[in-house]
């Protein structure tokens, strides 16, 4: 029977034995490098589609609800948060793994649990919880969320953590420096190699930005944080707010704004597709062990997108996430979170028993203390670390 071929400019389809009509370069659930702890393979759903349904099922992934991406979760209903973040990454993941046939269980998999380490109050946290742990082993969101669904998760009899397949957990893990991946065993090992991680971890990186970058000038905007005639001076945004304007003459500034967003995001897509089909059709590449052996990622925009974007993320940078207003509430948080961490690593008793527990384990080793009461802080909703703050330091508020 003659090899089935995808319309033109998609690439052929996968050899037998991919599934799904995958491109031969796909990551395969079938051929996956496996878990950290044997299990019998899943009946009915593949062993993506499981990563994924854990994920979904995890305490961690529930709390993104309540976990700051901007705004800080009491300041509007409708910001978005670390969870709407997610699913929008993992919509944004799946739209391109489809037109590159590549896994879109696998991209929706690793798109829904990047963000699970971050701490409450987002990138402000994060910073403060890095200051904490200075000289402690230090703290890194992306490692943090491996920490998570490796140890932190408490479901299951068999193992601790989801025990998620390599694929999941190596896309999981964007970024780490050299010295941190020793540690890290199997998915550390690209970081020393200087290898890639599989074409489904690389477009959800990406996906991931494309999402931030164009639901932050939504609510940017619609915040009135950003002004929209600085916005548009940038070439990529205004190019595509002229033609929306021009087309409807008419429409709120409401209207305007989606229509530019989704434009935005669409044009985004396209050019990351056409790029990255361009590299792994200059590069030769027909399995995903020449994916991980190339000398760059495939995935990729092209060079005048990649630069429009850069110029846009650098606008964002100066008029959104310094904007006063912004800078205010992650200077409280930057307080909050380094006070809550410095009271419970003086004295324990403070933490949940459970964490007590896990503080008595650690035999005095300060290093293994500190991660202990990181762990507790950087798990905190942005409501609840302001409930906790209140208990321990407001000497009318609940004990």
């Amino acid at each position: 029977m003659p090899r089935r071929r995808n319309r033109p400019g998609m690439p052929d389809l996968a050899s037998p034995g991919q599934p799904g009509g995958l491109a031969p370069y796909a990551a395969d659930p079938a051929q996956s490098r496996g878990r950290k702890h044997a299990e019998e393979p899943p009946a009915g759903r593949s062993a993506f589609q499981r990563d994924r349904d854990r994920v979904i099922h995890s305490g961690a992934f529930r709390r993104l609800e309540y976990k700051t991406q901007v705004f800080v979760n009491h300041e509007g209903d409708l910001y978005r948060t670390r969870l709407t973040h997610s699913l929008e990454v993992g919509q944004v993941g799946r739209a391109i793994a489809r037109q590159l046939a590549l896994n879109e269980d696998l991209v929706e998999a690793i798109a829904l649990a990047h963000d699970l380490g971050h701490t409450p109050f987002g990138h402000a946290g994060q910073d403060a919880l890095q200051e904490c742990m200075a000289g402690l082993g230090g703290f890194e969101h992306n490692i943090q969320s491996l920490r998570i669904v490796d140890h932190l998760e408490k479901r299951y009899g068999d193992f601790p953590g989801l025990n998620l397949t390599f694929e999941t957990r190596e896309g999981i893990l964007k970024h780490c420096a050299k010295n941190k991946a020793h540690d890290l065993g199997d998915v550390g090992e690209r970081f020393l190699r200087g290898s890639q991680p599989s074409l489904e971890a690389q477009i959800t990186n990406l996906a991931d930005e494309i999402a931030y970058n164009n639901h932050d000038i939504d609510d940017g905007l619609r915040a009135g944080l950003l002004n929209r005639e600085e916005l548009c001076a940038n070439t990529l945004y205004g190019t595509i707010f002229a033609e929306v304007q021009q087309r409807f003459p008419d429409a709120s500034a409401t209207i305007l704004r989606h229509e530019t967003g989704r434009r935005l995001i669409n044009l985004l897509i396209h050019d990351l597709v056409s790029e990255t089909r361009r590299r792994i059709a200059a590069e030769g590449v027909t399995t995903i062990g020449e994916v991980r052996a190339a000398s760059q990622p495939l995935a990729a925009h092209s060079p005048a997108i990649a630069h429009e974007v850069a110029t846009l993320k650098r606008f964002l940078f100066q008029r959104m996430y310094r904007h006063p207003r912004v800078h205010r509430q992650a200077e409280k948080a930057k307080r909050l979170v380094r006070k809550l961490f410095h009271t419970l690593l003086e004295d324990p008793r403070l933490l949940p028993l459970k964490y007590q527990v896990r503080i008595n384990e650690c035999d005095g080793a300060a290093k293994r203390q500190a991660r202990v009461v990181a762990d507790y802080v950087a798990g905190m909703t942005d409501r609840f670390a302001i409930a906790e703050y209140d208990r321990l330091f407001d000497p009318h508020g609940e004990a």
